[in-house]
C-alpha cells in the first residue's frame, strides 16, 4: 500500500464535541436559550429596568479646627427602575498620595425611590493627631491632597447586586495655631486708677494658606495680674507664612500691678501672658483658632514715643 493510500484516522471524540456544539447552537437547546434571552430583553424593555447611576455632587466641610476636619460627601444616586432599590452597603476610603487616612463601611444605607434621585450623605471625620502619628512627614500647617473612593452596592431586579465605584479628589489643611506676641503697650492716658492703652500684637501665621481675621477675643496678664480683655471685630488678612501687626485697645488699673508698675514706667520689660481666640476664614471653611503666649516680655510706652529706640 502506498503512502497515498493510508487510511484516514478520525478522532471520534472531537467530531462528537463539534457536532454537539453545533446542535446546541442551532438545535433545540440553542433555540430555547435564544427564546429565554429574547423574553428577558422584552420583559426588561416593557417593565423598564435599568442600572442606576451615581455621582459625587459636592463635598462640604461643616467643621474644621486644630483637632479634626469633618467632611460630608454628597452622592446623587438616580434610580431608573419602576420600583425602589435598596442601597445595601457603602464602602469608603480616603487616601493621600497612596497613604490610607481612614476607611469604613456603612451598612443598610437606605432606599432609592422608583424613577427618582436621592442625595446620599456620607459623614467622615479626619482626626489630625491620628494622621500625624501615622505619617510623621505630614507637618502641621501644610496642605495635603486627598482622594475619596466610594463603592455603592445596590440590589436591582434582573441585574442583581451592582457595585458603582466613585472617586473625588481635593485638598485639606493640617492647621497650625498662630504665634502671638505683645510687641509693646502704648498708653494714651495714664493714671494709677485707670490707664487707656493700645496693645500692639504681632501675629505670625505658620500655615501654607492665608487667614482672614474676622474677630478676636483675648485676656492679658501683666506681672501675673489680669488686666482684662475684650472681644472685638477685626477684618484683616494674615498672609500665609507671614506676620501681621494688630492694634487692640485695653483699659487697666496700674495700681493693681504693685511695684512692677515702676519697672514698666521706667521702660524696663515686664512679664506678660495672653490667651484668646481668633475667628478666621480660610479656603477650606471657617475656623476658630486659639492664641496663647506665656512668659513673654513687653514694655509700656507713651503713644507719641518714637519706636526707633525699640531696637537694641
Amino acid at each position: 500500500m502506498s503512502s497515498d493510500d493510508k487510511p484516514e484516522i478520525i478522532e471520534r471524540g472531537a467530531k462528537k464535541n463539534e457536532n454537539e456544539e453545533g446542535e446546541e447552537n442551532t438545535g433545540f437547546l440553542g433555540k430555547v436559550k435564544e427564546f429565554i434571552q429574547d423574553i428577558g430583553e422584552k420583559i426588561e424593555e416593557t417593565i423598564g429596568f435599568g442600572k442606576p447611576t451615581a455621582d459625587v455632587s459636592a463635598i462640604h466641610v461643616p467643621k474644621i479646627n486644630l483637632k479634626q476636619c469633618d467632611l460630608i460627601v454628597d452622592i446623587l444616586v438616580t434610580n431608573p427602575n419602576p420600583i425602589p432599590i435598596p442601597l445595601i452597603d457603602i464602602n469608603y476610603l480616603i487616601e493621600s498620595d497612596g497613604r490610607k487616612l481612614i476607611s469604613g463601611l456603612i451598612p443598610d444605607a437606605g432606599t432609592i425611590r422608583a424613577h427618582g434621585s436621592e442625595t446620599v450623605q456620607i459623614p467622615l471625620c479626619l482626626i489630625y493627631e491620628d494622621i500625624k502619628n501615622t505619617y510623621e512627614e505630614i507637618q502641621p500647617g501644610s496642605i495635603i491632597p486627598y482622594k475619596i473612593k466610594v463603592d455603592l452596592i445596590v440590589d436591582v431586579p434582573v441585574f442583581g447586586r451592582i457595585t458603582i465605584p466613585l472617586e473625588k479628589k481635593g485638598e485639606i489643611p493640617i492647621p497650625y495655631k498662630p504665634d502671638v506676641d505683645i510687641d509693646k503697650i502704648k498708653f494714651e492716658k495714664f493714671s494709677f486708677e485707670e490707664t487707656v492703652a493700645t496693645l500692639h500684637l504681632k501675629l505670625e501665621n505658620k500655615n501654607d494658606f492665608d487667614l482672614g481675621l474676622n474677630a478676636l477675643d483675648y485676656e492679658v496678664w501683666l506681672c501675673g495680674e489680669s488686666i482684662g480683655g475684650a472681644e472685638l471685630a477685626k477684618t484683616q488678612k494674615i498672609e500665609k507664612n507671614g506676620i501681621t501687626y494688630l492694634d487692640v485697645p485695653i483699659t487697666f488699673r496700674p495700681k493693681d500691678l504693685g511695684s512692677a508698675i515702676w519697672d514698666m514706667i521706667r521702660g524696663k520689660g515686664t512679664g506678660y501672658s495672653m490667651k484668646g481666640n481668633i475667628d478666621v476664614s480660610t479656603p477650606f471653611g471657617e475656623m476658630k483658632l486659639p492664641i496663647k503666649k506665656e512668659g513673654g516680655t513687653t514694655r509700656l510706652k507713651k503713644k507719641d514715643d518714637n519706636d526707633d529706640d525699640d531696637e537694641e
